[in-house]
């Protein structure tokens, strides 16, 4: 691919987050905070891509399979670091790595952050911090092909390497008219929860703040206590509810804005992903309940089960669409309550969404290849095959997804490994569950690093290998892997 034609590309998609920096702008004016850290970058990123632009702009871009994951792979990690400019010039990050992982954790809609003390922070750069989970959440590289789809650019393929789910279709002929709906279902619920919040009593930057961290399912707070500080039943249903709506496919939503209910009533993950979350929701709530739990602030537990209700809810939706607020600390309850919170770090949100984790659909077509490999010891000469959304499956698609969860276990086993090698201050569980949160791009987790922690204390190089291990979670593994293997390099 043309170097200059790779850098018109890279340089488009920093523009548009560039662009995006006029919300942590306009809060710097109004709360008369240093707006530079934020305008400067900004003027910068346009006046490079409009200068690589006039150079490029009438020679055809053509992209090959690898140019794709090179693309998309150097978009997130440039947008990470210039989503690292700010927390640099506040004076409120001490290095580059810590800078770079809130960006990266950030974009990657983790949600683990190095600061203990978020409160201090400029709320411009609180604003900033908790945008970058809404960018990230739906896609860098999607809002670039639907904002700028003159730029020639194979958007179909590029969209692929980004978007997560074992199979990537679209809702529309053309991908940009697919990216711009999507986008625009993403815009319309994030102003609804925004005003929403606002009703609820929020001030305008932190419902917006937290507008867009929860459809973004990333879980920066503009309070240490996250969501709790709030102390508030209404606020803690309706994020609730959007939490759960950013664990949903995307698709969806256009399917019922459009009236194609039966899509929706077909769809097998949609209806796993119900049942699962109120199974768990109503088990835990019991669980808490019976057995007396504390919740913050109360060690004498629950006073009915409509409070247990709540808080189970809201802690299990928050980490099942791995968004990663909190309004206690899940740890203090007691293990069988724990352990159903731990299940749900294993499986995520649904493909298409915001949310990270393996997806739901992978564990029905999981399940569904179990079922028939049962079936057959039974039936020895009888064809069965995998029915998703009322329909046939093909082979190809089960082999991906146990290719997958390979690849996936893998890469938590490794992560595991140097949380335990380079952190010294994390016990195997803590380095476990961490992995499993970054691979994921849950945000807490268990031990040392559960919702009441943060990871400024973790050694700098696992910091780096956590970052690795959030992007390539983003990217569904393989657009980070890929560099990895020797065939990728050969010509």
């Amino acid at each position: 691919m043309d170097i200059l034609n790779f850098f018109k590309i890279i340089f488009a998609i920093i523009a548009i987050v560039a662009t995006t920096y006029i919300f942590p702008i306009i809060t710097a004016i109004c709360c008369h905070e240093n707006f530079w850290i934020f305008a400067v970058p900004m003027f910068c990123a346009w006046a490079a891509f409009f200068a690589i632009y006039m150079f490029t702009r009438k020679r055809p871009i053509k992209l090959t399979i690898k140019s794709t994951f090179v693309i998309v792979a150097s978009a997130w990690i440039s947008c990470s670091v210039f989503g690292a400019i700010p927390f640099l010039l506040s004076g409120y990050f001490h290095s580059i790595t810590d800078a770079f992982f809130e960006s990266v954790s950030g974009f990657t809609t983790t949600g683990a952050t190095i600061l203990s003390d978020v409160e201090c922070l400029p709320r411009s750069l609180n604003l900033w911090r908790c945008e970058t989970h809404w960018l990230g959440g739906m896609g860098i590289v999607a809002l670039t092909v639907a904002l700028f789809p003159l730029l020639g650019v194979g958007g179909f393929q590029l969209i692929k390497a980004e978007t997560t789910g074992p199979e990537k279709g679209k809702v529309t002929p053309k991908i940009t008219t697919t990216a711009k709906i999507l986008w625009l279902i993403y815009f319309s619920l994030t102003l609804a929860l925004f005003v929403a919040l606002k009703i609820c009593g929020m001030d305008v930057i932190d419902a917006l703040s937290h507008a867009f961290s929860t459809l973004g399912s990333g879980g920066f707070s503009t309070r240490n206590a996250s969501i709790a500080a709030y102390n508030s039943p209404a606020i803690e249903w309706i994020i609730t509810l959007f939490m759960f709506f950013a664990g949903v496919n995307f698709s969806l939503f256009f399917y019922l804005f459009t009236g194609k209910f039966s899509e929706i009533k077909s769809n097998s993950e949609f209806k796993t992903y119900v049942t699962l979350f109120i199974l768990i929701i109503f088990s835990v709530a019991l669980i808490i309940r019976t057995t007396g739990a504390p919740m913050a602030g109360n060690p004498e537990g629950y006073k009915n089960f409509g409070e247990a209700l709540r808080y189970s809810a809201f802690q299990v939706a928050s980490i099942i669409s791995t968004t990663g607020f909190s309004t206690c600390n899940y740890t203090d309850w007691i293990p069988a309550a724990q352990f159903l919170i731990f299940i749900l770090f294993f499986i995520g949100g649904s493909s298409g969404s915001t949310g990270g984790g393996i997806k739901v659909v992978r564990l029905v077509i999981l399940v569904k290849q179990v079922k028939n490999e049962m079936l057959k010891m039974l039936h020895p000469h009888g064809i069965f095959t995998v029915r998703l959304n009322q329909k046939v499956g093909r082979k190809d698609v089960v082999f991906s997804v146990a290719s997958f969860i390979t690849i996936y276990a893998i890469l938590v086993f490794v992560t595991t490994f140097f949380g335990c090698l380079l952190g010294p201050d994390l016990d195997i569980f803590s380095a476990f569950t961490g992995a499993l949160s970054m691979v994921g791009n849950v945000g807490p987790a268990f031990g040392k690093l559960n919702p009441a922690a943060n990871c400024g204390f973790l050694n700098p190089g696992l910091k780096w290998i956590y970052m690795f291990a959030m992007l390539a979670g983003r990217l569904e593994l393989y657009t980070m892997l890929m560099f990895l293997i020797r065939d990728f390099w050969k010509k």
